[in-house]
């Protein structure tokens, strides 16, 4: 594959990487707190931004995992080598993805089912619910867990988009 493919391949992966950051940031930072004010409750609103999370959480798996495809995959098909001993920056750039996508899959089969099953159980809006009530405390702890690994994800695609200047751009001479 020659340098170019790999300069392209690069491009496309921090694009999508930079694209669904911007999309989780807009949401987060935008869309949120816009919806949470202007929508008449608060359990509407949260059904409209968990729906636009949704997305962005399915959004995530291509994210994260067209750019290992395309950086990662298609410098072990031309058996481009790290030159580094020990951990360099290809491992270190793969094992950074492949940790975003197990955040993905904790979110999508883990956390989000969690907090619907709450909100299906009790039946009511969330802020219905006294403070110390269990299921609103669960669904708290739950939705706390999802920010957080919304925020790690965030990191991560915005750090692997950065990482990708420092991946092998040829083939390392053979010794």
């Amino acid at each position: 594959m020659s340098e170019r493919t790999l300069r392209f391949l690069d491009l496309a992966s921090a694009a999508l990487l930079l694209l669904w950051a911007g999309m989780g940031l807009g949401i987060a930072v935008i869309a949120a707190p816009v919806a949470f004010h202007q929508l008449p409750s608060r359990e509407l609103a949260g059904r409209v931004i968990g729906g636009s999370f949704r997305v962005v959480d399915l959004a995530a798996w291509f994210a994260f995992g067209l750019p290992i495809l395309m950086s990662y995959g298609s410098r072990w098909l031309s058996e481009i080598k790290d030159t580094v001993e020990g951990i360099g920056p290809m491992r270190l750039w793969n094992a950074a993805a492949l940790a975003a996508l197990l955040i993905c899959f904790t979110s999508a089969a883990i956390v989000n089912p969690k907090m619907e099953s709450i909100r299906t159980r009790i039946g009511v809006p969330l802020e219905s619910l006294p403070q110390d009530h269990p299921d609103r405390m669960a669904f708290g702890r739950a939705h706390r867990i999802s920010e957080q690994m919304l925020g790690l994800r965030l990191l991560l695609a915005l750090g692997l988009a950065a990482g990708i200047a420092y991946l092998p751009k040829a083939k390392a001479p053979e010794a």
